[in-house]
């Protein structure tokens, strides 16, 4: 009885000094600031006719003990990555190319991350009069969406933006395969409504943006499927 006492009394010492599991904070999401949204960056370090070197500026995010900042061109759809445990970091890059932008913060106390807002800017080169639109974003449906269509359609959104503020219209393409057709041409508005699809079918779609000056941007090839 007392070998059964002890036993039990030990068991409570060792549950009672088991400490509880310290909870471990994940990083929030980083403020960006520069370069600025949907606008043309004109403060980089001219390097050559073709480069400059563009400072990347964010807010501190909590918890965090570095960060990945991803930049991506817009037209070529080449990524760039750069780690860094500082909030500021020059990168060079090409002129007069539209590029997004965004920051992962990081910690090695959890394989939670946290990834900021996607912002875009076009990187100035030599004076130009006029810039082309950033390629349009897919917002419904996304790329790889599963979707059930309505009475046999669906609509179709996006989202465009234009350092001029000068886009007047978009041609809408739709297809069954990768090379798709001509939709609807000189759409005004962000959205298409009543597209007939089937179900059961992958879809490719892409939309091209046009300003005033004639100059268009291609949103690359999106795929999405209907039940």
């Amino acid at each position: 009885m007392k070998k059964y006492l002890f036993i039990c009394l030990l068991c409570l010492v060792v549950i009672g000094c088991e400490k509880t599991p310290k909870v471990i904070d994940p990083p929030t999401k980083a403020v960006l600031a520069l370069p600025n949204n949907n606008e043309t960056c004109i403060s980089g370090t001219i390097i050559s006719p073709t480069l400059s070197s563009i400072s990347f500026k964010w807010t501190a995010s909590q918890n965090a003990e570095s960060y990945v900042l991803t930049i991506k061109n817009l037209e070529s759809g080449s990524i760039i990555t750069q780690t860094t445990t500082t909030t500021e970091i020059p990168v060079t890059l090409s002129r007069n190319t539209p590029y997004s932008w965004s920051v992962t913060a990081k910690s090695s106390r959890t394989s939670t991350t946290a990834q900021s807002e996607v912002w875009k800017f076009y990187n100035a080169g030599e004076a130009l009069s006029f810039y082309t639109p950033f390629p349009a974003e897919m917002a419904s449906p996304t790329m790889g969406q599963r979707i059930t269509p309505t009475a046999g359609k669906i609509t179709l959104q996006w989202v465009g933006s234009d350092v001029d503020n000068d886009i007047v219209n978009y041609d809408i393409y739709l297809g069954t395969n990768a090379n798709p057709t001509l939709l609807k041409s000189n759409q005004v508005d962000h959205a298409l409504a009543d597209v007939a699809v089937n179900a059961g079918t992958t879809y490719y779609w892409k939309v091209i943006t046009r300003d005033s000056k004639g100059n268009t941007s291609d949103s690359g090839i999106h795929i999405f499927y209907t039940n």
